[in-house]
């Protein structure tokens, strides 16, 4: 399994970290540290928290929905990430 986290997009929000601790790990208060190749064997606990992620910047390969690493990330836009709505 190969992932990859947007480090521009991510807010340091640490669910990944709470999801899958042998994976992601904080360094201070906003540093994200994880392993791209993380171990089949933690294969549920990253596709948790790729989901949980506010602001959708973890990329999974092979995991429909949530993103394909090579796969360019969506444009951000708004408060959190979701595309504004037009209110006309």
């Amino acid at each position: 399994m190969r992932l990859v986290v947007d480090l521009n997009r991510c807010q340091g929000y640490a669910q990944c970290a709470f999801l899958a601790p042998d994976v992601f790990e904080m360094h201070g208060e906003e540093a994200l540290l994880y392993d791209p190749h993380a171990d089949q064997a933690q294969h549920d606990a990253v596709v948790r928290a790729a989901a949980a992620c506010p602001v959708q910047a973890i990329f999974v390969e092979g995991v429909a929905g949530l993103g394909e690493v090579g796969e360019e990330a969506p444009a951000a836009t708004g408060a959190q990430g979701r595309e504004a709505s037009d209110a006309r």
